[in-house]
């Protein structure tokens, strides 16, 4: 049996509203251990596949700015 994780931790988030999400995220940064990874990156990816280009490229700003 083949398993996504992007697909599992899709579905561990379907109906949670968006207090619930930002909680998540928040939590993740405070814990230490980098099993929280993974869902952050598909977080990202959820946002950048639905950004316009003007959204991308201030991401991408917040990105360069913060790497120096």
């Amino acid at each position: 049996m083949k398993i996504s994780i992007k697909e599992h931790i899709k579905n561990n988030f379907k109906g949670v509203n968006s207090d619930e999400i930002k909680a998540s995220i928040e939590a993740s940064f405070k814990d230490e251990e980098e099993i929280t990874l993974p869902g952050l990156g598909v977080f990202f990816g959820i946002v950048w596949e639905n950004s316009s280009d003007d959204e991308k490229k201030h991401l991408l700003d917040i990105l360069e700015n913060n790497l120096k």
